[in-house]
């Protein structure tokens, strides 16, 4: 007889934590790496600073400023992207190296060729230039802004709390300004909006991608013939997607190229709308021949559109964005080399071009993370349900921009994620069938209370309420904790600079 040999169960365990250790010092050497390249970008922004402020006298704040705003430009890589392509990634319609790619290129080229030529030396009208009457004490307040937003997003990163940049530098330019004059610098009107914002847009965007979610599901997916239906309306809903997109692009994109009239941009929306849906239409009918009846199936269909919507998205991002790292740089840029801190700057290429590369590197190093978040730690997500996410995005930038509410479009991406989760919650918990019949009631409560039997009249949670809590915290501080962080930064910098 022969003997079977003991497993030998010490051996396993040893394997499996060699396996971890190996995982974890990877891990960790990859950390390492993109930190180390992270500091070699700002060593090299810092070295074009110096190049640009050789002959001014105050060539050292353009220096530490360039340097700041690059590491600004790198937080918002690392957690604004996200938004634009963690849908499709979730969804699988792009792998992670896929959607880097796509949205490096893509915000970069709408940091180049969309960031626009003129900027506001305050953004948004946050603060009143005309009370800072010292120039130097304007360089330290922008100084301290921008490295205070920086620092939070630094922060919200590492907690994998999607935030708006835009709320960063807006709370971190009040809370400078509150330090440099006092509270009457700051035009309160303003931040009442921005403030109202932060439940306007989730709300907004997950409402619209809910809508969205419940069309597709009542019109194509629930239907008995799906092929049939898909053919029908899924022509209708990516040449919606397309026009709606064009309209964004043109609003939002493109507007510091070209400022076009509302009637402009609807006709271009309706025009781009029809023609997609009369090239579309013989396509999808044809591609949808010979499928199978099948939610797969129907969900390839959504998967180009849901890559051409994560680039659009990014171009926009990228041409709107930027200018939360680079419009302080250039405030500080222009009041060096003029010592004028009211009216308009013009933003140098140069500067242009960190905000740019800093905005691509840090998506590359660090953007991974915040993806994940986003695509597939939230909910899950399929093409059909990152397609609802990205069109209510576009959809709800363009009524707000028409209503003139100033919205984040890092609020509208997440608050659609939640809206799709919650809908498919609300929806399975109403064409749940009911249980098996029992003889008795007695005999139905003693399996659920086994555990043998679930019960029917509690919803599945389909959104993980840990990720709900933490972003919602981190969007209600943000305005607050960076005003607070610049504050303390700018009475540093004043203490140490002025003694």
């Amino acid at each position: 007889m022969t003997e079977v040999p003991a497993v030998k169960k010490t051996l396993d365990k040893d394997l499996k934590k060699v396996i971890r250790l190996e995982q974890a010092t990877h891990a960790t050497g990859r950390q390492i790496t993109a930190l180390g390249l992270a500091l070699l970008f700002l060593a090299l922004v810092g070295a074009l600073g110096v190049h640009q402020a050789a002959l001014l006298d105050q060539g050292v704040f353009i220096i530490v400023a360039a340097m700041i705003g690059g590491y600004m430009a790198l937080n918002i890589g690392a957690n604004d992207v996200a938004n634009n392509v963690g849908p499709a990634v979730g969804a699988r319609a792009l792998t992670l190296l896929g959607a880097l790619v796509i949205a490096a290129v893509f915000e970069a080229a709408g940091a180049i060729i969309a960031g626009g030529e003129v900027v506001s030396t305050i953004k948004k009208g946050i603060i009143d230039p005309g009370l800072v009457a010292d120039t130097q004490v304007f360089i330290w307040a922008m100084m301290s802004a921008l490295l205070a937003a920086a620092l939070w997003i630094n922060l919200a990163t590492y907690l994998n709390a999607p935030v708006s940049t835009t709320h960063a530098i807006v709370g971190g330019v009040m809370g400078a300004g509150i330090a440099a004059v006092g509270f009457a610098v700051v035009n309160w009107g303003t931040m009442a909006k921005i403030a109202a914002s932060w439940v306007i847009s989730p709300v907004m965007g997950g409402v619209i991608a809910a809508i969205f979610l419940g069309f597709i599901k009542i019109m194509i997916v629930y239907q008995d013939d799906k092929i049939t239906a898909a053919k029908r309306w899924v022509p209708v809903l990516v040449a919606l997607m397309a026009g709606v997109f064009s309209s964004y692009l043109v609003m939002k994109g493109l507007k510091k190229v070209w400022k076009a009239e509302a009637w402009m941009i609807v006709a271009i929306g309706v025009a781009v709308c029809a023609g997609t849906y009369a090239v579309l239409k013989p396509l999808i009918a044809r591609r949808a021949a010979g499928m199978e009846n099948r939610n797969k199936s129907v969900r390839t269909l959504f998967v180009i559109p849901l890559i051409c919507s994560a680039a659009l998205l990014s171009f926009a991002h990228g041409s709107n964005d930027v200018a939360n790292a680079i419009g302080p740089l250039a405030a500080i840029v222009s009041s060096v080399e003029t010592g004028d801190i009211g009216g308009k700057v013009g933003i140098p290429l140069w500067v242009m071009l960190i905000g740019a590369a800093g905005i691509a590197l840090g998506l590359f190093l660090f953007g991974p993370k915040l993806i994940r978040t986003v695509g597939q730690e939230i909910t899950r997500m399929n093409p059909m349900r990152a397609y609802c996410v990205a069109l209510s995005a576009a959809i709800t930038v363009i009524i707000a921009s028409a209503l003139g509410l100033p919205v984040s479009s890092t609020h509208i991406a997440v608050g659609g994620v939640f809206g799709v989760g919650f809908f498919r919650e609300y929806y399975t918990a109403r064409r749940s069938r009911p249980g098996p019949k029992w003889k008795t009631e007695a005999q139905r409560l003693a399996k659920v209370s086994a555990g043998n039997v679930g019960n029917n009249n509690k919803r599945r949670k389909l959104v993980r309420r840990a990720h709900l809590l933490t972003i919602v915290a981190a969007w209600v501080i943000t305005v607050p904790a960076t005003a607070v962080i610049a504050a303390g930064l700018f009475f540093l910098l004043r203490a140490f600079l002025a003694a």
